[in-house]
């Protein structure tokens, strides 16, 4: 990986992150801790586990299972006195913890140790009375802590009394690699189209919304847009939902249910869980990216645009970053059904010439700005940072 900083001898990193199924937080640790190997060190994750954890392990990292992810008081004070064992047993350099519940039990093990300790602000939290606000706050309770844009980093200074000379901005970053058209086969594409049973169809314009089956992920806004669209006597599209439930069934089924509702079994479909989403982005000609409340990232709407599909996003986060409108793609108000179905209309509309277009600029841009191994090196950098002020 190219551009990633040299690490003092025997550097030895222990990310601390609820599961390893599927998000932003996920690959990002997944991919800092390849870059510490590659660099020389040693990185080591606690983690609950999940889907992720073999390609963690396949890159030379080290797994170490424990219930992080849980947020009952004693668990955490549980996983606090295991993460003290692991950090002397290990020598570990530097602590790095990217969820709030973990960083609670990932923070008291650093002070008791005196191990440097370094967050990620990943999500804008939910704002609620003192005890919720003083919970959000322990992200901000790192040697330094990472915003992964700058809106983040506006919210992080807005909401907690920090320092703003320990905020520093360090955008998610994109595996261009994995993410790169030209290296993403035929076969693999139709291998998608076969089990979504999305042939291959000119007359329609497909849609992809990736995201788990989540309420904020806004798959009712699109059902919605959908059925205007139908009334409208515009049945020359096809919409695929893909990402896991997480074992919210209960959302999945409400969803199925509006979708049959509505007509739209032909045109919206649920699909599931993919591994394979540089092939289903370049299966779909754009991507939607609706949610109802504000991403502090939102890589579902980058990692598109780098293998050269245009998105249409939320107006609102750091969508307002990553998305151009009119350009790499369109900004819609998030919520607004009517301002959904219209920019749905306007990218089918714009034919698959201007998308390809729209697409090609989208790629460029988001190859110059939102590359994985910058990140890393970024981040890698961050911590000698830190490492040489506790020296």
């Amino acid at each position: 990986m190219q551009g990633v900083v040299a690490l003092p001898p025997y550097f030895t990193l222990l990310q601390v992150v609820p599961e390893l199924d599927t998000g932003g937080a996920e690959q990002t640790t997944i991919d800092v801790a390849r870059a510490v190997i590659e660099a020389g060190g040693r990185a080591l994750v606690a983690t609950r586990g999940g889907r992720m954890a073999a390609r963690l392990v396949s890159d030379g990292a080290r797994l170490a299972q424990m219930p992080v992810h849980a947020k009952n008081p004693l668990t955490m004070m549980g996983n606090a006195a295991r993460l003290v064992e692991l950090i002397r047993r290990e020598k570990v350099t530097l602590v790095h913890a990217r969820s709030r519940a973990p960083a609670f039990s990932a923070l008291w093990a650093a002070h008791v140790t005196g191990t440097p300790f370094v967050t990620t602000y990943h999500a804008i939290y939910s704002l609620g009375g003192p005890l919720k606000r003083w919970y959000n706050a322990v992200m901000a309770r790192g040697d330094m802590v990472i915003a992964n844009s700058e809106y983040t980093r506006e919210h992080v200074l807005a909401e907690h009394a920090v320092d703003p000379g320990k905020v520093v901005t360090i955008h998610r970053g994109v595996d261009l690699d994995r993410f790169n058209p030209a290296w993403v086969t035929p076969d693999r594409i139709q291998a998608l189209r076969e089990a979504w049973d999305a042939p291959d169809d000119p007359t329609l314009t497909t849609f992809l919304l990736a995201g788990r089956m989540s309420r904020k992920k806004g798959h009712e806004v699109i059902v919605d847009a959908a059925a205007r669209l139908k009334a409208m006597g515009r049945e020359d599209f096809r919409i695929l939902f893909v990402g896991d439930d997480q074992g919210r069934t209960g959302y999945s089924a409400e969803i199925g249910r509006k979708i049959a509702e509505a007509g739209l079994e032909e045109q919206v479909r649920i699909v599931g869980h993919c591994d394979d989403m540089p092939a289903a982005y370049l299966l779909a000609d754009v991507a939607l990216t609706p949610t109802t409340l504000p991403e502090a990232f939102g890589r579902t709407a980058v990692e598109p645009q780098a293998v050269g599909r245009p998105v249409i996003a939320s107006r609102e986060g750091a969508m307002t970053e990553t998305v151009v409108d009119g350009v790499t793609g369109w900004l819609a108000t998030p919520g607004d059904v009517e301002a959904w179905a219209v920019a749905l209309r306007r990218a089918m509309d714009l034919g698959p010439g201007r998308r390809v277009e729209m697409g090609l600029a989208a790629m460029n841009r988001s190859r110059q700005l939102y590359r994985v191994d910058a990140m890393c090196a970024a981040t890698l950098a961050l911590y000698e940072r830190v490492l040489e002020a506790r020296a």
